[in-house]
């Protein structure tokens, strides 16, 4: 490999694990000197990177500006949730429908490291760990790893990043919500071949976690929210 196309893979997957991680905040201006100084990577590198990123909804490009972090919003939230539940129900369908052994012994063994990582941090202030983060993701990927089509997979990757900035920045809280039984519900359906109840799950379980988002994202926008700016 090249080593500026190694540079350029390197570096956004460095920019996107930091914008992932809340290194940057939403709508935030993406500086090319500041980045590039950052990352040790060039102006056409850091700017392959930011379209790059745009492409995959976590940045978004403006003509004759550059580029900010997606900025958060209720009505975006809304159309996100939507989209990647019409996505995904269409690829746990085929992946119910035609994943084979090693599907769902993937399936199992994600599930399994879900259910035992720890869902908050211990270390410090309470948070949702970044260990919980990967495996989650981890197991909502390998549930529709069966369904053998490249191309939706991929878009379902897109739409679990955006998401994912929506999480990290709302900071969702339900005491009342039982996650692990959510997610034990999809995995069990999908197991046992039960189509229809595994994508009425799956559906279930992302719009709770919109309503939760939802709420938290209204009381940031509002006058005297953490977040109103």
């Amino acid at each position: 490999m090249p080593r500026e196309r190694a540079n350029a893979d390197q570096t956004h997957a460095r920019i996107r694990a930091d914008i992932l991680g809340g290194l940057y905040e939403p709508g935030q201006k993406l500086k090319f000197a500041d980045l590039g100084q950052r990352y040790g990577a060039s102006a056409s590198v850091v700017r392959e990177c930011l379209t790059r990123l745009s492409q995959q909804g976590l940045v978004v490009a403006e003509p004759m500006i550059g580029f900010r972090v997606m900025p958060l919003s209720l009505t975006d939230l809304a159309d996100l949730t939507a989209t990647r539940i019409d996505l995904e129900t269409i690829a746990l369908r085929a992946a119910i429908a035609h994943g084979d052994m090693d599907w769902e012994t993937a399936m199992v063994a994600a599930h399994h490291r879900l259910e035992r990582t720890p869902v908050v941090t211990t270390d410090g202030p309470p948070r949702v760990s970044d260990e919980w983060e990967r495996v989650h993701a981890q197991f909502h990927a390998a549930l529709l790893a069966g369904c053998g089509r490249p191309r939706l997979l991929e878009m379902t990757v897109t739409l679990r990043d955006a998401a994912e900035l929506y999480r990290r920045w709302s900071q969702p809280r339900d005491p009342q919500r039982d996650v692990a039984a959510e997610h034990r519900a999809i995995f069990e359906a999908a197991l046992a071949r039960r189509s229809k109840d595994a994508t009425a799950a799956l559906r279930s379980h992302y719009e709770h976690t919109a309503a939760i988002l939802q709420e938290s994202l209204s009381a940031a926008e509002s006058p005297s929210g953490s977040r109103g700016r």
